[in-house]
C-alpha cells in the first residue's frame, strides 16, 4: 500500500487553492505546523481493513524534525506510534513484564530453598506460581465479551497491576524478608503464605500480560509495514528481562530477598499512572458471546490457523532439552552456581540480541528461511556439547566454551520468537484478539510444556544419574545428547507446514481451504494441553512428591 504525504496547500484536489497564493513549501519546515495526508487503515461494517486518505495535523514540537519523526514516524498511523502518550502504557506494560520476569527468577528459585523447603515444596511453590499462565484464555475471553467501566482492555490491566503490587506489599507487610541465609528468622513467611502471595501476584501479572497482548493484536492490523510494533513491544520486554536478572541475582546476595521484593511491589504499582491517558474507545460495540465463539470457530477451522499453528505445536514439542546436562557441567565440569548463573544472564543478553536481530535484519526473509537457517544454528550450538563430553575445548576453559554453547543457542531462540507471535496476530480476528491470540499462545507454550516432561522421562533410558557422572562414565550422558540434537533438528522436516510470508499466510485463508476436522483436532490439542498443566498443577499441590521428589 502506497502511503501519500502531501501538503496541503499543494493538493489541486481539494480543490480551494487561493488564486495568488505564493507557491506552497514542499518541505515540511521543524517547529511549524502542517496537514499530512496519510492512507490510514480503518475497519468497515463488515470487519475488513480498509485505507482511507486522512487529515492529520502535525502539532508543534520542540524537537528537531529528524528526532521528531523518529519518535512519531509519519507514515505510520497515530494509533501505532507507540512512543505518544496515549499509547506508552503498552511498551511499558512489556517492559515491566520482563522486568519482573527477571526480578523475581532468582528470588521464586532460591529463596524457598533457603527456608528450608523441600524438594516437593520448592515444586509446590513453583507450580503455584504458574498456574494463572494456565487461564490466559479465559482472561482473553473476559476482556472481550465483558468490558469494565465501557473498557475492555485498560481496566482489566489496572485491575491486573494492582493486584500483583498488593500482593508483594502484603509479603513484605506481614513477613520478615531478611536474608535466611546465617539464620532462618522465626517471623519469615510460611510455605503456604508465600505460595498464596504469588499465586495473587501471579493471576495479576498475567492478567496484565494478555490485555497489553491483546491491546498490540488490535493495533498491529493497523500497521502498514506488518511486525514493527510486535518487534518494538517484545525488544521492551526482552531488554527489561536481559538488565533485571542479574540485577536481581546482585540484589539477592548483597542486599537480600526483601529489595527485590519491594521493587516487585513497586513497579506495577508505578505503571498504573499511564493507564490513565492509554487511548481506548470507551464503550465500544462488543459482539455477543455466542457471535464471538462462532467467529473464533469460523476461525481455527481456517487452514491459514491449524496448518501454521501445527508446525509450530510439533517444532516446539521436537525441541527436547537434554535434562542431565546441569549435572553434568556442576560435577564433571566443576562449574559453580555462580557460574551457571552468568551463563544464564548471558543467555538472557543474547536472548535480546536474536530480537533486535530480527527487527532490524532478518524480518525481510521469508519465515522459512528464518526456522531452516536457525535450526542448523542450533544443531551446531547441540554438538558443541558432544566436544565438550571428550574435553574437546579448543584451548578454551570450561566455563568459556559452555557460555559460548549455551548462551548462543539463546540467540537463535531470540531469532526465531518474533515470526511466530507476528503470525498468530494476523490470526485474530476482529472482536475476538484477546481470547484468540491467548488461544495460539497457550498452543505454543503447551508443546514446549510437554517438550519438557519428554525430557524428563528420557533421562531413564540410559544411565545419567548423579552416582553414574561422579564415576567417570559418559557413555550416557553422549547418547542422551546425541538423541537430543537429533530431535531438535527434526523439526525442519515440517517446515513445509510454515508460510513463507504474509501474503502466504493470507492464501491459506480462503474460504475454501477450510476444515472442521482440522479446527476440531487444534481446540482439543489446546483444551487438553490446558487441562494437562492443571492436573499436574494439582498433583503438585495435594500430593508432593508424587513424580519421585523428596
Amino acid at each position: 500500500m502506497e502511503v501519500s504525504i502531501e501538503d496541503r496547500s499543494s493538493n489541486d484536489s481539494l480543490g480551494y487553492q487561493e488564486s495568488g497564493a505564493a507557491p506552497a513549501k514542499k518541505e515540511m519546515e521543524p517547529l511549524k505546523p502542517s496537514s499530512l495526508y496519510l492512507e490510514m487503515p480503518s475497519n468497515d461494517h463488515d470487519g475488513e481493513i480498509t485505507y482511507e486518505p486522512t487529515l492529520i495535523e502535525q502539532e508543534y514540537t520542540i524537537f528537531p524534525h529528524r528526532v521528531y519523526e523518529w519518535l512519531y514516524p509519519p507514515k505510520v498511523p497515530r494509533e501505532c506510534q507507540m512512543l505518544r502518550i496515549e499509547n506508552l502504557a503498552v511498551p511499558a506494560c512489556y517492559l515491566l513484564v520482563g522486568i519482573l520476569q527477571g526480578l523475581q527468577g532468582p528470588f521464586t528459585n532460591v529463596y524457598p530453598l533457603d527456608l528450608g523447603a523441600t524438594e516437593a515444596q520448592q515444586v509446590t511453590v513453583s507450580t503455584i506460581r504458574s498456574i494463572p499462565a494456565s487461564f490466559k484464555l479465559l482472561f482473553g475471553f473476559m476482556s472481550d465479551n465483558f468490558p469494565l467501566l465501557g473498557y475492555r482492555r485498560k481496566s482489566y490491566m489496572f485491575i491486573g497491576w494492582l493486584m500483583a503490587g498488593t500482593a508483594m506489599v502484603t509479603l513484605m507487610a506481614f513477613s520478615n524478608l531478611s536474608s535466611p541465609k546465617e539464620e532462618i528468622p522465626e517471623d519469615a513467611p510460611s510455605m503456604p503464605f508465600l505460595s498464596l502471595c504469588l499465586l495473587v501476584f501471579g493471576t495479576g501479572f498475567w492478567l496484565a500480560d494478555v490485555m497489553g497482548d491483546s491491546i498490540v493484536a488490535e493495533k498491529a492490523k493497523l500497521e502498514i509495514e506488518k511486525g514493527h510494533i510486535q518487534s518494538t513491544c517484545y525488544a521492551c520486554r526482552f531488554f527489561g528481562l536481559m538488565t533485571a536478572a542479574p540485577l536481581s541475582t546482585f540484589m539477592y546476595s548483597h542486599i537480600g530477598p526483601g529489595s527485590i521484593v519491594f521493587l516487585m511491589s513497586l513497579l506495577p504499582l508505578a505503571i498504573l499512572p499511564t493507564l490513565w491517558y492509554l487511548s481506548e474507545v470507551r464503550d465500544a460495540p462488543v459482539k455477543s458471546t455466542k457471535e464471538q465463539c462462532n467467529e473464533i470457530w469460523h476461525t481455527v477451522c481456517s487452514r491459514a490457523v491449524w496448518q501454521p499453528m501445527g508446525f509450530v505445536y510439533l517444532y516446539n514439542l521436537l525441541q527436547v532439552s537434554n535434562g542431565a546436562w546441569k549435572n553434568f557441567q556442576k560435577v564433571i565440569l566443576g562449574l559453580t552456581s555462580e557460574q551457571l548463573n552468568w551463563i544464564l544472564n548471558v543467555a538472557y543478553v543474547l536472548l535480546y540480541v536474536g530480537v533486535m536481530a530480527y527487527k532490524w535484519y532478518f524480518i525481510s526473509w521469508s519465515w522459512r528461511s528464518v526456522y531452516i537457517g536457525t535450526t542448523l544454528l542450533n544443531a551446531v550450538f547441540s554438538a558443541l556439547q558432544i566436544l565438550l563430553i571428550f574435553d574437546i575445548t579448543f584451548g578454551l576453559s570450561y566455563f568459556w566454551f559452555s557460555l559460548g554453547d549455551d548462551a548462543l543457542a539463546e540467540f537463535v531462540g531470540g531469532i526465531q520468537f518474533l515470526p511466530t507471535t507476528i503470525m498468530m496476530v494476523h490470526l485474530c480476528p476482529a472482536g475476538s484478539e484477546g481470547a484468540s491470540y491467548a488461544m495460539f499462545t497457550t498452543v505454543n507454550n503447551s508443546a514446549l510444556n510437554l517438550s519438557s516432561a519428554i525430557s524428563t522421562r528420557l533421562l531413564a533410558i540410559w544411565d545419567v544419574s548423579l552416582e553414574a557422572l561422579q564415576a567417570g562414565q559418559k557413555t550416557g550422558i553422549f547418547n542422551l545428547t546425541l538423541l537430543t540434537t537429533v530431535l531438535q533438528l527434526s523439526g525442519i522436516l515440517f517446515v513445509g507446514l510454515l508460510p513463507r510470508t504474509k501474503d502466504d499466510l493470507a492464501k491459506l485463508g480462503d474460504d475454501s481451504a477450510r476444515s472442521s476436522t482440522g479446527g476440531a483436532i487444534f481446540l482439543i490439542i489446546t483444551f487438553c494441553s490446558i487441562i494437562y498443566a492443571l492436573v499436574v498443577a494439582a498433583l503438585n499441590i495435594v500430593a508432593p512428591g508424587w513424580s519421585g521428589e523428596s
